[in-house]
């Protein structure tokens, strides 16, 4: 299958080798995304979305040393998140809309968690492609998922991320997927409920359950009542290892399976098929490798990440999936792309 290209989509090497430029901006890549990164840190998005500001101001709002301040600010212009006009800096229309706090489709909870986890632990891909081993708290003997979960702002914090990070997908999935054929759904692995909310606003016939960890309900309850859509939509307690799915007429699972080592992809895989009725479907969505292992840049970085982050999970190809879907009993399995380089992959029982 082929994905939508994007900035982490891929070509083959061209026969030609004029210059390593492509390589030095490849290398230094991480320069522009720290400095994003510390932008949002910043909140400096936020700052900019109640108007505009010059470096004076900004250096004051937000505290920088102003040796730097105009390199920091005017990377940000040639980088495309900010504009510059007589002396005032301002969102472009993406950063307004993305990446300030007071915006609903603000995507800032996944980049501070790229930046106060993921950025520190991918320092050490080296030795995690030596050792097959994680590089987050794992490595002193700490569950990060555990620590996580114990702390309620940190927990919020993490689920927002998930929002930021899946809401388009949820939005896309809620129109492309004939619900009208369905009564009911769970969503598993639901974090705040933002594909269960998309779906139910978006088909008023349906039925929700959202499916997490106990220690959730509270957030999930915010974020589905914030919608008013708690009549329709209700939050069930529970670990997918170690309690039977609630049953609906389509179960979902989405940025699950690359969590999972493959003897566990094949536990929940099986799981979904029997907690479905005859005719009930299952829709996985992650991001999918192509079948060629050449263009999906971003889904083979992510396995990277699955690397850095878990004991054995990994992404995986549309051809894997299938398999895999169809080992567990799902039949006439079938793959769509999703906005990026996201899939859903669809299974009917």
């Amino acid at each position: 299958m082929e994905t939508q290209s994007s900035t982490f989509t891929s070509e083959t090497g061209s026969a030609s080798a004029d210059s390593p430029q492509k390589l030095l901006q490849l290398a230094m890549g991480f320069w522009a995304s720290k400095t994003l990164l510390s932008a949002v840190e910043l909140d400096l998005f936020t700052v900019l979305g109640k108007g505009p500001r010059n470096a004076t101001q900004l250096i004051e709002e937000l505290q920088l040393h102003p040796r730097s301040a105009l390199d920091f600010l005017d990377a940000l212009v040639a980088l495309g998140v900010l504009n510059r006009d007589d002396g005032l800096y301002r969102n472009t229309a993406d950063a307004g809309a993305f990446l300030d706090r007071a915006k609903p489709g603000c995507i800032g909870g996944m980049l501070l968690m790229t930046n106060n986890r993921l950025y520190p632990f991918w320092g050490s891909l080296t030795e995690a492609l030596r050792t097959g081993l994680p590089q987050n708290e794992a490595k002193q003997g700490g569950d990060p998922f555990h620590a996580i979960y114990q702390d309620e702002r940190g927990l919020r914090e993490f689920l927002g991320a998930m929002t930021g990070v899946s809401l388009d997908l949820a939005k896309e999935i809620a129109q492309k997927f004939p619900w009208q054929n369905y009564r009911s759904f769970v969503d598993v692995g639901t974090a705040q409920g933002a594909l269960a909310a998309e779906v139910a606003r978006a088909h008023e016939h349906l039925a929700g359950i959202g499916f997490d960890l106990p220690a959730v309900s509270p957030v999930f309850n915010d974020y589905i009542a914030a919608n008013d859509l708690q009549d329709r939509i209700h939050f069930h307690p529970g670990d997918f290892f170690k309690d039977a799915l609630p049953s609906a007429d389509v179960l979902v699972m989405g940025h699950i399976l690359h969590d999972w080592n493959l003897e566990q992809k094949r536990e929940l895989l099986a799981k979904s098929y029997e907690a479905l009725p005859a005719g009930g479907c299952l829709i996985v969505y992650d991001a999918v490798i192509d079948d060629e292992r050449r263009r999906n840049a971003f889904g083979l970085l992510m396995s990277l990440n699955m690397l850095i982050e878990t004991p054995g999970g990994f992404d995986y190809t549309a051809r894997q999936c299938r398999g895999w879907m169809t080992e567990a009993g799902f039949r006439e399995v079938k793959v769509e792309p999703l906005v990026g380089q996201n899939s859903m992959i669809i299974g009917i029982r």
